[in-house]
C-alpha cells in the first residue's frame, strides 16, 4: 500500500488497520467480480440505479429502493460481520449528535480524525470537517467557508494546521455589520438509505447492521459514483490509493468502546455520539431533551447525524 508523504508524518496505525482489514472474509464472494467486469457493470447500471423510484424489494424491510445492492449481498453482510474480537453489532445501533450551539470553530476535531484515521493533511481532503457560517447586514446570501479556503490555512504549515481567520473581526465585514456568526460540524451522515450504497457497482460500499456506512477498499475500484451520489459532500477520492473515503465515526475505536476521535478532543461537548439501544446513552439522551433536525431531509436518506440549533441556511 502506497503512503502518501503527509501519512509518513503521522502517528497513526492505518497501515496496520489496512491490513488487518484485508484478511478479513466479509463477502468472500465479491472475489469473483473482476475489475473489468464491476466497471462494465458500472457503467451499464449506474444510472438506472440512481434513477430507481421504487418497486424492487428492499432488504432493510418494505418495498422501495433496494438500499443493498441485492438480497444475496445483504444476507452475506449479516452472515459475515466484521471480525471483531467480543463485538456483536446486532447489539447496537450508533447515532450523532451535533450541537451546533456549542461549536466555537477551533478546529481540534478536524485536525483529531487527520492523525487518527490518516487522511491527507492538505485542505481538500477530510472526512469531517467545519464550516462558518456568516449574516452581513444588506447581504441577500449567507457567507461560508471552512478549511477549505486558503485563508484558514495556518500560514507557513504546508496545509497541516488550520485556524479560521479574522474576516469578521469588530463585528465588520467589507465595511458592512455582521449580524450573526456561528460554526456548524459535517461529517457522513450514516444514512439510513444511502444513496452512495445504492449506485456502489462492486458492494465496496455497504451499511453495516449498527449503523454505519463502511467502505471495503478490497473492492473499490475507484469510479466515484458514491462521491457523486452522496447529497452531503462527506465522500471523495483518496487519489493516492485510488479508493474512496469518508467518514466511518472512527469504527475501529467504537467498536471497541470508544469514542470517536473527534468527540474525544471536542473542548465544548458539541460533538455527542452513543447507542440509541441504550436510552441512557448520551446519544439517545441529546435526541430526547431537545428539538433536533437532520441536513436536507427532503432528500429521502434519513441520515443519522442529529443537529441541534440548525439554523435554515445550514445546508
Amino acid at each position: 500500500m502506497n503512503k502518501i508523504p503527509s501519512e509518513e508524518k503521522m502517528t497513526t496505525q492505518d497501515t496496520k488497520i489496512e491490513k488487518e482489514a484485508g484478511d478479513l472474509s466479509r463477502r468472500n464472494f465479491l472475489g469473483l467480480l473482476g475489475k473489468g467486469a464491476a466497471c462494465a457493470g458500472a457503467l451499464a447500471g449506474a444510472g438506472g440505479a440512481l434513477a430507481s423510484a421504487g418497486g424492487a424489494a428492499n432488504p432493510l424491510g418494505g418495498v422501495g429502493p433496494a438500499f443493498q445492492q441485492d438480497d444475496a449481498q445483504y444476507a452475506e453482510a449479516v452472515k459475515n460481520p466484521p471480525k471483531i474480537p467480543n463485538y456483536n453489532w446486532t447489539q447496537h445501533k450508533w447515532a450523532f449528535g451535533v450541537d451546533a450551539d456549542r461549536c466555537i470553530g477551533c478546529l481540534r476535531c478536524v485536525e483529531a480524525c487527520k492523525m487518527e484515521n490518516s487522511v491527507q493533511m492538505d485542505r481538500n481532503h477530510t472526512r469531517t470537517w467545519v464550516e462558518r457560517y456568516a449574516y452581513v447586514e444588506g447581504s441577500h446570501h449567507t457567507y461560508v467557508d471552512s478549511i477549505h479556503d486558503i485563508k484558514n490555512v495556518v500560514p507557513g504549515t504546508a496545509e497541516t494546521r488550520f485556524k479560521f481567520d479574522n474576516r469578521y473581526k469588530d463585528d465588520l465585514y467589507e465595511g458592512k455589520k455582521v449580524e450573526r456568526v456561528f460554526f456548524v460540524a459535517k461529517l457522513c451522515n450514516q444514512c439510513e438509505k444511502p444513496s452512495c450504497v445504492q449506485v456502489c457497482p462492486t458492494g465496496a460500499t455497504y451499511k453495516a447492521v449498527d449503523g454505519p456506512v463502511l467502505i471495503d477498499t478490497k473492492y473499490c475500484i475507484g469510479c466515484q459514483y458514491c462521491v457523486q451520489a452522496c447529497p452531503y459532500g462527506a465522500r471523495s477520492l483518496n487519489h493516492a490509493r485510488g479508493t474512496a473515503e469518508k467518514c466511518n465515526w472512527c469504527y475501529h475505536r467504537i467498536t471497541k468502546g470508544l469514542q470517536p476521535a473527534c468527540v474525544e478532543v471536542c473542548p465544548t461537548g458539541t460533538r455527542i455520539f452513543g447507542d440509541r439501544m441504550d436510552p441512557e446513552s448520551p446519544v439517545s439522551q441529546f435526541i430526547a431533551k431537545n428539538k433536533v433536525n437532520v441536513l436536507q431531509p427532503a432528500m429521502g436518506n434519513y441520515p443519522n447525524v442529529f443537529y441541534k440549533g440548525l439554523d435554515k441556511e445550514v445546508f
